[in-house]
């Protein structure tokens, strides 16, 4: 009888181990995975605030919206523009979390300055391209088209990604161009086009697509030769590091990858 009532003892105290356990596997499941170390990864929470090029305006917005989707608790605040006058403003000390530029020159002043929390990850390629109002009342057809006498033309800024890439695509072609204004984005060269203000304007293949009938396209061969990379980096002092890191990954993985090829961006 002894060894019966020893043997249900130890049978029970195995239980209540096992119960134990179980319980604790459950409470890790919902605090977090566990870590190697044996503790939990906290679950993202707050605000990650991105600047990022005029010309990743319509993807980004949706991607923001998919990772506060994907990650809830947190928000995703935009600041948008030319990305000189984007990286300027984190110079300065602008509040910015991360950084999405649309070329590499711009990205590498931010890493110069120390502002970089990690290296730059390549996530998205780009090509120019000729919009034109509805119509195409200027009967444009090709890149020299936008030098002949009395053609309104727009292109951007030459201290921006579009307006550097647009001055390569000069220099390659032998065209020079004589535009009637010079933009710090390529969202007020697609404006200037859409209101019917230009003939036509140089950018971004993207930003023809994004605009639908507001405005035509017409496509040159000499773009192909001249294609800006996008870089993204997580930046210092970042309200929450992970969630910038995060931020990033997002872009630059699969989701990220399928609504860039679907707005027409090229991979890096």
């Amino acid at each position: 009888m002894i060894v019966r009532r020893t043997t249900i003892t130890l049978a029970a105290a195995i239980a209540s181990t096992l119960a134990l356990a179980v319980s604790g596997c459950a409470s890790s499941a919902r605090t977090g995975a566990a870590t190697p170390g044996g503790s939990a990864t906290p679950e993202l929470s707050g605000t990650v605030t991105v600047f990022a090029a005029a010309s990743l305006t319509a993807t980004f917005t949706g991607l923001g919206k998919s990772f506060e989707s994907a990650h809830p608790g947190t928000s995703v605040s935009f600041s948008f523009g030319g990305s000189s006058d984007l990286v300027s403003q984190i110079t300065e000390g602008a509040p910015a979390d991360v950084f999405a530029s649309a070329d590499e020159t711009n990205i590498t002043k931010a890493t110069a300055a120390g502002l970089a929390a990690g290296d730059p990850v390549d996530f998205a390629t780009n090509v120019l391209a000729i919009a034109v109002p509805p119509g195409n009342p200027a009967d444009i057809t090709s890149f020299a088209d936008l030098a002949k006498p009395g053609v309104k033309t727009v292109i951007c800024a030459p201290q921006v990604p579009c307006g550097a890439a647009t001055a390569k695509v000069e220099a390659a072609s032998g065209v020079t161009l004589k535009p009637v204004s010079q933009e710090s984005s390529v969202t007020d060269v697609l404006g200037k086009v859409s209101s019917g203000e230009a003939d036509a304007g140089i950018v971004y293949v993207t930003d023809v697509t994004a605009a639908g009938d507001r405005v035509g396209s017409v496509p040159f061969p000499e773009s192909s030769s001249v294609v800006n990379t996008y870089p993204i980096v997580a930046l210092k002092g970042a309200e929450s590091a992970a969630l910038a890191r995060a931020f990033v990954s997002f872009v630059s993985g699969p989701e990220g990858r399928k609504v860039l090829s679907a707005a027409g961006f090229g991979a890096p």
